[in-house]
């Protein structure tokens, strides 16, 4: 296997991680909030994560589980 494809094979393994555990939704919410509301604030990666955990937990239908 060439050095390429181990390489492409690398990036595919991170990009699916990062989807899998759901560390690149604060990126997408960093790139929307920019594009479409520039001159709002961002969040920090800490009150994105509070705000959609706290969401996650009023709202069982949004991927919440205890256990």
């Amino acid at each position: 296997m060439s050095t390429s494809a181990l390489r492409r094979a690398a990036e595919g393994l991170h990009w699916y991680l990062r989807e899998l555990t759901g560390e690149s939704d604060y990126d997408r919410y960093v790139a929307h909030v920019r594009g479409t509301h520039p001159h709002a604030p961002v969040l920090t990666r800490r009150e994105f994560e509070r705000m959609r955990t706290d969401r996650q937990e009023k709202d069982p239908r949004e991927g919440f589980r205890c256990c």
